[in-house]
């Protein structure tokens, strides 16, 4: 943790950005595996590098996968699954992917403003993301989301693990922090120095803009 705020840093591709992204206190290491992404690694390339990297949570990073790929995906070597979907996925579908990964399932779902969360995704999985919404893609937009109605979620569902996404940056993060509540990140572009490379300067700066917003924040629970 970084002052108490859990962090994922996602899109890594080398082993150079995970041990950076160790040395700042990410909880988190994350590896996106959808084909379209600019930062996508293989399986294969991932088995390589998995015995050198540093001793943090391996989060998989899929984009409606077939339930069995995340079977898979678990003797790999993930941790957790974080899945990106569309909102009119079939609940049967969502049911499956949580059979597949009991525990370990991370719902990512891509909703247009003002759409509500399915109860079935929530009964699905104990953590959820919130992501920015783009109309052509899963994530990765680099574009800020709602705080508002990210703070909004975790009162109403006090219950579930929320893990704030969308266009954080060393710029932004307390101001992110402050209004949604967050107690749980996942930064991406917005420590990188181009598409799938991350800037050791930039996760470090990150790391103290948040330690300098908790020590700041009147809300921080003592």
């Amino acid at each position: 943790m970084i002052a108490g705020i859990r962090v994922k840093v996602c899109g890594l591709r080398s082993l150079v950005d995970a041990e950076a992204a160790d040395r700042v206190g990410a909880d988190y290491l994350g590896f996106i595996l959808h084909p379209k992404s600019p930062r996508c690694i293989t399986l294969e390339q991932f088995r390589a590098v998995r015995p050198r990297l540093p001793p943090r949570q391996k989060v998989a990073v899929t984009v409606e996968p077939r339930a069995e790929v995340l079977a898979g995906l678990i003797d790999a070597g993930f941790d957790h699954l974080q899945v990106h979907f569309r909102a009119e996925t079939p609940a049967e579908t969502v049911a499956g992917w949580a059979a597949a990964a009991p525990g370990r399932l991370w719902l990512a779902p891509k909703l247009p403003p003002g759409t509500p969360w399915r109860p079935e995704w929530l009964a699905a999985a104990g953590t959820l993301l919130m992501d920015t919404y783009h109309a052509t893609g899963f994530g990765g937009s680099g574009q800020t989301g709602d705080w508002d109605s990210f703070a909004r979620l975790r009162r109403e569902h006090p219950t579930h693990q929320w893990i704030l996404a969308g266009g954080l940056n060393p710029q932004n993060v307390a101001l992110a922090l402050g209004q949604s509540g967050a107690r749980w990140i996942d930064v991406n572009s917005g420590v990188e120095s181009a598409p799938g490379v991350k800037d050791a300067a930039k996760l470090a700066e990150l790391a103290s803009a948040i330690r300098k917003h908790i020590v700041t924040d009147p809300a921080r629970p003592q």
